[in-house]
């Protein structure tokens, strides 16, 4: 026990609380190796992730380059076709183009029939030409 302890004297440390002090600080330098070395790894993993940072920025840039120049070379065509879209934009907008599948169908559905029919009678009526073409050869040998 101090025995100048609650007079306003600074307490002098003791030989017990100056050793527990130097084996406080033998371990914090005994921990220093260790925390030098975990100290050293990380650098080196931020070395590594910097590097492979700096490399992929490299690349995109390399990337985004390349998309430049061909964004350069597709702008000029890509503009000259917009007056043709948008006339074809107008022309899409029209009511009429809506009726058109109609339209078609209904051509299909009455024409299809109309040239089968013509196809039968043109058939017949070469079935028969050919009949009378050899008529006529027979006629001839007879004579």
């Amino acid at each position: 026990m101090d025995p100048f302890r609650g007079l306003g004297i600074p307490r002098i440390p003791g030989f017990s609380e100056l050793l527990a002090l130097l084996q406080t600080q033998t371990e914090a330098l005994a921990q220093l190796p260790r925390t030098l070395s975990d100290l050293n790894a990380t650098v080196r993993e931020l070395t590594a992730a910097t590097t492979s940072a700096r490399d992929t920025i490299a690349s995109a840039q390399r990337i985004a380059e390349r998309l430049e120049d061909l964004v350069e070379d597709l702008e000029e065509p890509v503009r000259a076709l917009r007056p043709g879209l948008e006339r074809v934009g107008r022309v899409l907008d029209d009511p009429a183009v809506d009726t058109v599948p109609d339209t078609l169908r209904r051509i299909h559905d009455d024409l299809m029939p109309l040239i089968h029919g013509l196809r039968q009678a043109q058939d017949r009526v070469g079935s028969v030409t050919g009949l009378l073409r050899r008529r006529p050869a027979a006629e001839d040998d007879g004579h």
